[in-house]
């Protein structure tokens, strides 16, 4: 098995892994914890959401965090927009790079977005557009593309239409989003095989959540069609207010646990991605579901 030297891993912890927490982190914490992750060696970090807070109030300082992180040259500080307003904020606190995001499946954009599909791609365009021409990097997210919580199966051919409209917009990069933790190898590999044929490799990121204990088996049969980017969280945080029953990401442990085994180079060390862990599990005050944290703290004696 032929397996590519170097990933990129795009921590989504401080975003995707808060946005579900009951404990609201205060925004000290936070803040010492993406400085935390900006000198572990990743180069990618989705550090807030610039929602409406009244939906999501774990992240409703996105603009204290976004201002005071202490930034390293050379990592890219994401944030998720959702609209004018978002964007708006997000640019006034010189995030590097925009991320727009909506669903393949009508119902769990209509439940996250509150908008059909047909009538998401005009605000997103512009989004977009507005954020190239601010200078600043454009990403794109696709939900629920191996299946939804509301619809289930979800059409391969709505998933080509999303994608392709997002790309023609400009995004530099899309990230191809299992949701809610159904997808197995060979439906990541069947799915792939499609979209490989439309999109470059390294266009794509993967973005998988563990409900089902599956997401490293997925990334393994990404790694082998040449996905050499994927999203994953610290500790395995996250989870998706309007998708019922999802669990965290694939936790970045893990991920590199696997891929140093397996001699990928991802630039990141696990000594410190290992200590902002043991930070933030202590912030939560529960248990990472990471096997890897797990062992590892385990066998250095830490403790919530």
């Amino acid at each position: 098995m032929k397996w590519p030297a170097n990933i990129t891993i795009k921590e989504v912890g401080p975003r995707d892994g808060l946005q579900n927490e009951k404990v609201f982190i205060s925004t000290e914490d936070k803040i010492t914890w993406i400085n935390q992750l900006s000198t572990s060696g990743l180069k990618h970090i989705e550090i807030t959401s610039f929602v409406n807070p009244k939906w999501i109030p774990a992240l409703s300082d996105a603009v204290a965090v976004s201002t005071y992180i202490t930034r390293q040259p050379g990592v890219t500080y994401t944030a998720l927009v959702p609209n004018q307003q978002g964007l708006e904020r997000a640019l006034k606190a010189d995030i590097d790079e925009a991320a727009v995001f909506m669903s393949a499946s009508e119902t769990h954009n209509l439940k996250n977005i509150n908008k059909s599909i047909g009538d998401t791609f005009p605000i997103i365009r512009d989004l977009v557009q507005k954020t190239l021409a601010a200078g600043k990097l454009s990403r794109g997210y696709v939900s629920t593309v191996f299946g939804c919580p509301y619809e289930g199966d979800v059409d391969l051919d709505a998933v080509i239409r999303v994608s392709e409209t997002l790309f023609e917009m400009g995004i530099g990069e899309l990230s191809l989003g299992d949701t809610i933790g159904v997808a197995n190898p060979k439906q990541v590999q069947e799915v792939l095989e499609v979209l490989l044929k439309r999109f470059p490799a390294d266009k794509l990121a993967m973005h998988f959540h563990d409900t089902r204990g599956t997401a490293l088996a997925n990334i393994l049969v990404s790694l082998e069609m040449g996905i050499t980017t994927f999203d994953s969280s610290i500790g395995g945080l996250g989870g998706c207010p309007y998708a019922p029953g999802a669990a965290g990401n694939v936790a970045t442990d893990d991920l590199l646990y696997m891929l140093g085994g397996m001699g990928i180079h991802t630039g990141v060390d696990p000594k410190k991605i290992l200590a902002a862990s043991t930070y933030i599990q202590g912030k939560i005050g529960k248990p990472l579901p990471s096997k890897s944290f797990q062992a590892q703290s385990a066998q250095s004696g830490c403790k919530i």
